[in-house]
């Protein structure tokens, strides 16, 4: 059978692994991004927090993901919880790094500025430094779901979702008819997701970052 005959055959289940995919890495991105702003909003006016918030949040990235995830079935099980919890742990790194970074780069003469006109120190946040250092934020949230993208793929270990599946069950059947087909269609898909999420990030900052911080 040729790729394109199996893509035909099996398309269903590739769009269905491939929406599970996409879902788990969205919602994940979402919880590591709240997170890693909440760490970086109550970092990063100390040296010694902001450095201890991206060191810790930078050893998660040196457990591979495959142990991370073999560690984690034995406390959740198997399925989605230990996908999520490490891919939001893992995911944490850059937002935190970029937010903190963003937000000890707002020019102090504005944050100053805000406070001489009687903005309350949450509306400084939220109307000046969140959006001023929502570039570099953004940047982290990119880099993060393009990483997250490829370690989803090793949650089908434990039996969790997405695109995986077909890759670790062409490597399971190496040999077999249809092994490189299903690893070939796992992998393209996952790169396929990876772009589009990307290209939607590219789209979101057009929208959401001023043409003269932009440029």
């Amino acid at each position: 059978m040729s790729f394109w005959d199996y893509l035909a055959g099996h398309q269903q289940q590739l769009l269905t692994d491939a929406f599970q995919q996409a879902s788990a890495v969205f919602q994940c991105m979402v919880i590591a991004t709240l997170l890693g702003i909440g760490i970086a909003l109550l970092t990063y006016r100390s040296a010694w927090g902001g450095n201890l918030a991206i060191t810790t949040t930078a050893t998660f990235l040196t457990v591979p993901s495959l142990a991370l995830i073999g560690l984690l079935i034995p406390l959740v099980g198997l399925g989605v919880p230990p996908t999520v919890i490490a891919l939001t742990l893992y995911g944490l790194l850059p937002v935190v790094r970029n937010a903190i970074v963003g937000l000890r780069g707002v020019d102090p003469s504005l944050v100053d500025a805000a406070k001489g006109i009687g903005m309350s120190r949450v509306a400084q946040l939220f109307r000046v430094e969140l959006p001023l250092a929502w570039p570099p934020i953004l940047t982290g949230i990119r880099v993060a779901t393009q990483m997250l993208m490829g370690i989803a793929a090793i949650a089908a270990y434990a039996s969790g979702p997405g695109l995986g599946n077909e890759i670790f069950r062409g490597i399971a059947s190496l040999g077999s008819a249809n092994a490189i087909n299903q690893v070939l269609a796992g992998t393209i898909g996952i790169v396929i997701l990876a772009l589009l999420f990307d290209a939607a990030y590219v789209l979101l900052g057009r929208l959401t970052i001023p043409r003269g911080i932009r440029d």
